[in-house]
């Protein structure tokens, strides 16, 4: 089955709930990147967190970009994310495999790093975008994002994210929840919440056993009443194309596009995002910069 999430109301509006499956958008990402373990797990929860962030903040053409680096192996994190549930990102260093941690996990905090910052920025199409900044305060992310949502959006929150990487670092199953308290939160429900949440196995554990994203929903939400609001699809979707690289090599200097004709006799442009690769011919390039000189 295709990736969705699905967003919902529980208990005529205590809490705003959401709990997707990513699993095809991570291995998408993991393929792209050709990503090892450590480095498929910090990208990949970077990538749902991104996309409950992005569903639940964002609007129509609205996107936002979260940035995470703590200075671990994997270096910096980058993921753009839309309104639509897609989703598109990369990391610094992909070949990064650690040992795992003493629960036998992979270890994301050392991949990750804690010695640094989560920055998300949000362009509402407004002209000047809005950042928020955050200190890292676990690097296993999930808890990162919520913090992020506690202090730059003042809405508390509980975010979960995982991801399950085979030995032959192809991904298996990728989830996460986001919970946003409204304010109608009675302390006893918060408690009960808070409660399960501590008891619950990882959404990759339950995506392992065949859940769905409802199924986690009525794990969380037992007894109280949950209302589904909308059921999504979600993917790894690039933007990319020869046309946009062509812009942006119309805007460098015109001699170093000349340097290009002369010395390489062509170009290669590759996206960060995607790894998608665009090759520009000397006929190409003679074009752009004709486009170039005549600005």
């Amino acid at each position: 089955m295709a990736d969705y999430l699905v967003k919902s109301l529980i208990d005529d509006g205590m809490f705003r709930a959401y709990v997707v499956d990513a699993t095809d958008t991570v291995a998408e990402a993991q393929r792209r990147h050709d990503t090892w373990s450590s480095a498929t797990a910090a990208l990949g929860r970077t990538l749902i967190g991104t996309m409950l962030l992005s569903t639940s903040l964002l609007k129509g053409k609205e996107k936002l970009t979260v940035k995470v680096n703590g200075h671990g192996p994997v270096g910096a994190i980058v993921v753009d994310g839309n309104a639509d549930g897609t989703v598109k990102g990369y990391l610094q260093y992909p070949h990064i495999s650690l040992p795992l941690n003493e629960k036998h996990k992979i270890d994301v905090k050392k991949a990750v790093g804690v010695n640094g910052m989560m920055t998300v920025t949000k362009d509402q199409g407004l002209g000047q975008p809005y950042t928020g900044q955050v200190p890292l305060i676990s690097g296993e992310l999930g808890e990162d994002f919520t913090y992020y949502l506690a202090k730059s959006e003042q809405i508390p929150s509980s975010v979960g994210v995982s991801v399950f990487v085979q030995p032959n670092n192809t991904v298996k199953v990728a989830g996460g929840f986001m919970i946003q308290v409204m304010p109608g939160a009675t302390d006893e429900a918060i408690a009960r919440l808070e409660q399960r949440i501590k008891e619950m196995p990882m959404v990759s554990e339950l995506l392992l056993d065949g859940q769905t994203p409802e199924d986690i929903l009525k794990l969380l939400f037992k007894d109280e009443k949950v209302k589904i609001l909308q059921k999504m699809p979600v993917a790894f979707k690039c933007d990319c194309s020869k046309d946009r690289f062509a812009k942006s090599l119309a805007a460098i200097q015109p001699k170093a596009i000349q340097e290009m004709i002369d010395e390489d006799h062509g170009a290669e442009a590759v996206c960060h995002f995607c790894g998608n690769k665009y090759q520009f011919s000397e006929a190409d390039l003679r074009d752009i910069l004709a486009r170039a000189q005549a600005k």
